[in-house]
């Protein structure tokens, strides 16, 4: 696998322009896909991917914030948030999550721009079958690597050298261990490190496992045995129990893009002053004033709307 052009976009014109593009491709995608049955059955959503995606989407975006809410206070402590089969195997937090890092957002955002693309999602959804979307989960490769060191950071003046020798570390044993965890030789630019909030860094590993799954496109695109085909899954050897198997001549057959969303550095800009100035804590979370992540979905908010 060779790593080619970096793109990024200042709004979401650009992620459905690449969704909307010609294949072959296939693409890794940093964020959940889908929500728990168990949250789907609870709340009654419909019991299909395409269909309760597109009845989130229907409820907009406050309207969705609302849902989620209304569901996590009317339930027991250590019973709010419910996390997919695949966010237990991989390590990863319950796609309810609207706050930290509020990926339930990303979910509202995204799913329904995959439903609308047409595109292949293996198992929840049948399109194009020349434009492939796999969930992709860069926090599975890290922790593989380096365990739980940190490795980037948002804030200026969080930023440290122990974090860029982190990602010099990720990277180096990534490439230098591409055949033994993915069966791909891995060639890509060391400079990649030198974003200190790893948007680069994590574009990388999601295109090892959208490289990973193309491998694997003879069998279920590196699925799990008996995936949850209202769950979703994220695209990961370890995540998936599968063994490598893989048919490396065929890789070359496709391209594989990794979907990276970005924002303006004036947006970025206008996040990182609603992060310093709030003081709003979450229901039973307190959050890092300083953390952009955290509010950038109420930026979002004010300046998108229900797009």
């Amino acid at each position: 696998m060779t790593t080619g052009d970096l793109e990024s976009w200042p709004d979401f014109r650009g992620f459905e322009e690449t969704l909307a593009s010609p294949g072959p491709w296939i693409a890794g995608i940093d964020f959940p896909f889908g929500q728990a049955r168990r949250f789907i059955d609870n709340i009654g959503w419909p019991k299909n991917w395409a269909d309760y995606v597109g009845h989130a989407q229907s409820l907009t975006r406050d309207g969705f914030r609302k849902a989620l809410d209304e569901y996590r206070a009317a339930r027991p402590d250590g019973d709010k948030e419910h996390r997919r089969a695949t966010d237990s195997a991989a390590g990863s937090i319950s796609p309810q999550k609207l706050f930290g890092v509020p990926v339930g957002l990303m979910f509202f955002e995204g799913a329904p721009r995959l439903l609308r693309s047409g595109v292949t999602i293996p198992y929840l959804l049948n399109g194009a079958q020349d434009r492939i979307a796999v969930e992709a989960y860069p926090g599975v490769i890290a922790r593989r690597l380096i365990g739980r060191r940190s490795y980037k950071n948002d804030t200026k003046s969080k930023q440290t050298i122990d974090h860029f020798r982190a990602r010099q570390e990720l990277f180096q044993k990534l490439v230098s261990g591409g055949q033994e965890l993915y069966g791909l030789t891995i060639k890509a630019d060391p400079s990649l490190c030198d974003d200190p909030g790893a948007d680069t860094l994590d574009a990388l590993l999601c295109a090892v496992q959208a490289a990973w799954a193309w491998s694997q496109h003879n069998n279920g695109y590196g699925a799990p045995e008996d995936p949850d085909e209202l769950e979703g899954w994220i695209a990961d050897p370890l995540v998936s129990g599968r063994t490598l198997g893989l048919e490396l001549k065929e890789v070359q057959d496709g391209d594989v893009v990794v979907v990276n969303l970005k924002i303006s550095r004036s947006t970025y800009e206008a996040a990182r002053t609603i992060a310093g100035s709030s003081n709003t804590k979450s229901p039973g979370e307190v959050r890092d004033a300083m953390t952009v992540e955290d509010y950038l979905s109420q930026f979002l908010d004010t300046n998108l709307g229900d797009q």
